[in-house]
């Protein structure tokens, strides 16, 4: 597959109990990247944090080596990690504010995922889910030290605590991987709002029918009609 093609969808909302969407995502889908941004810090922090992250890579030059559109993604994302950290002391009297993120870039039959925190990547490939990136929670910290049991880990208390965003601790280290494409695989960006809502069985079957514009807007619907309690936002990237 020496040139590949792709189409993709993305779609956010407040949820089911939140006024405001601190969530942010940026869907350049002719130059293959794609990124979400789920943002803390309330009265409005967060939102800024989010987009401030989209806002930077929006801006990015992809007509680059894939390496040096890697290299210069994770150092735009180590340039906002400051300029939030600024802005928190500025304009919010040092409170914590931050933002998860999770991008995605394509060229020609490889992907590479960088992400920091818990919005997540999947992707679906002959109908099986499989998480490609790796949270950075604490639940997940238990989880991979044998502390918890994955059914423990479901409803944990902690579930919601990140150990890792942009611009929430002095230090940020940025985790990479590199995927190998094919033909029909549907690459799936999310904020935990998405899985906080429904199962990755449900998620499974809304993405099975293969058409990433109806997808979106179902896992949209599906997780309003659990009761999303937390802001959701997909990205649903199809392999042509």
């Amino acid at each position: 597959m020496a040139q590949t093609h792709w189409l993709s969808s993305a779609a956010t909302h407040c949820g089911a109990v939140r006024n405001m969407n601190e969530d942010a995502f940026l869907n350049r889908n002719n130059e293959g990247l794609w990124v979400v941004a789920d943002g803390m810090g309330g009265h409005e922090a967060g939102e800024v944090a989010s987009e401030m992250i989209t806002a930077s890579l929006g801006r990015l030059d992809v007509n680059q080596p894939l390496s040096d559109v890697v290299d210069t993604i994770e150092d735009t994302l180590l340039e906002v990690h400051h300029k939030i950290r600024t802005y928190s002391r500025t304009h919010c009297e040092g409170r914590t504010m931050g933002s998860t993120v999770v991008s995605f870039f394509v060229r020609e039959n490889v992907g590479v995922c960088l992400w920091a925190g818990d919005s997540r990547l999947y992707r679906y490939r002959n109908q099986t889910l499989e998480q490609v990136s790796d949270d950075h929670s604490q639940v997940n910290e238990m989880l991979s030290r044998g502390m918890i049991s994955e059914q423990e880990a479901q409803n944990h208390p902690a579930s919601n605590v990140i150990t890792r965003a942009v611009g929430a601790s002095e230090t940020l280290y940025i985790d990479v991987t590199l995927v190998e494409l094919q033909s029909n695989d549907i690459y799936l960006l999310c904020s935990d709002g998405l899985y906080g809502a429904i199962d990755e069985t449900e998620i499974a079957g809304l993405l099975s029918g293969g058409d990433v514009e109806a997808a979106t807007h179902l896992l949209i619907d599906r997780s309003l009609q659990a009761g999303a309690r937390d802001n959701v936002t997909v990205i649903a990237v199809k392999v042509q």
